[in-house]
């Protein structure tokens, strides 16, 4: 049996691999920014408990893990929608952005810094964004770039703990993409070189590969059936 941390495991790819790990039988936490909400998710996935933890605010995140103990698997998968133009440019959305996931993310590998172990790995959460950008998507695209930069960092400073990175491109049955018209998700599938769209289950299932295989260390991989080169 593992400890699993999982921060931003209220929601989306963060929760399927949570709930993916406790039906396994290891003790996960998961952190969402509601303590109520992330106290009845855990309940419901069957994870040992809900903490709540805003990663926008990186001076808090010590006070919020200060229960927790030794981490064998973190995974780093909070997040939060940006759509920010260049021409109509939100300082505030995309300070709160960069802070979330280059400050807020750091700030917990940080705090958790004596709670890892030699055989503890760790996943951060990018997306393809970075390679192929939407409209919107300048603050989202340069984050998730950044998520290479940051995992060099970390393993070089916390070798031997692993340090990987998972950049998922379209999930088809995520809330942000189920909530899209059909024809846009259509139009996506014919782009993509497998003709179906990743999936929450495929992203998770990558994440547990990257925490699991000892060998795989700095790596990038991408979920997204080949999309980029459609």
């Amino acid at each position: 049996m593992n400890s699993v941390l999982v921060v931003g495991g209220t929601s989306g790819i963060g929760r399927e691999f949570a709930r993916m790990r406790a039906e396994r039988g290891d003790e996960v936490v998961i952190t969402g920014r509601d303590a109520h909400r992330s106290d009845t998710l855990a309940k419901e996935i069957g994870a040992a408990r809900g903490l709540a933890l805003d990663l926008s605010r990186p001076g808090e995140i010590a006070a919020a893990l200060a229960d927790v103990g030794r981490v064998d698997h973190l995974v780093l998968a909070g997040v939060t929608r940006d759509d920010n133009l260049v021409d109509e440019y939100d300082i505030d959305a995309a300070l709160n952005l960069v802070t979330l996931k280059l400050v807020g993310y750091t700030e917990v590998v940080h705090v958790l810094r004596a709670r890892l172990h030699d055989d503890s790995a760790i996943v951060l959460f990018g997306g393809q964004a970075k390679e192929r950008p939407y409209p919107g998507a300048t603050t989202v695209a340069a984050v998730n770039a950044g998520m290479t930069g940051l995992m060099h960092a970390l393993a070089v400073q916390l070798a031997p703990v692993r340090v990987n990175a998972v950049h998922p491109g379209v999930v088809g049955d995520s809330p942000y993409w189920l909530a899209k018209p059909e024809k846009v998700l259509a139009a996506l599938r014919t782009e993509t070189p497998t003709g179906r769209l990743a999936t929450m289950a495929d992203v998770a299932d990558a994440v547990d590969f990257l925490l699991r295989n000892r060998s795989v260390n700095a790596a990038e991989l991408s979920v997204d059936g080949g999309w980029l080169l459609g």
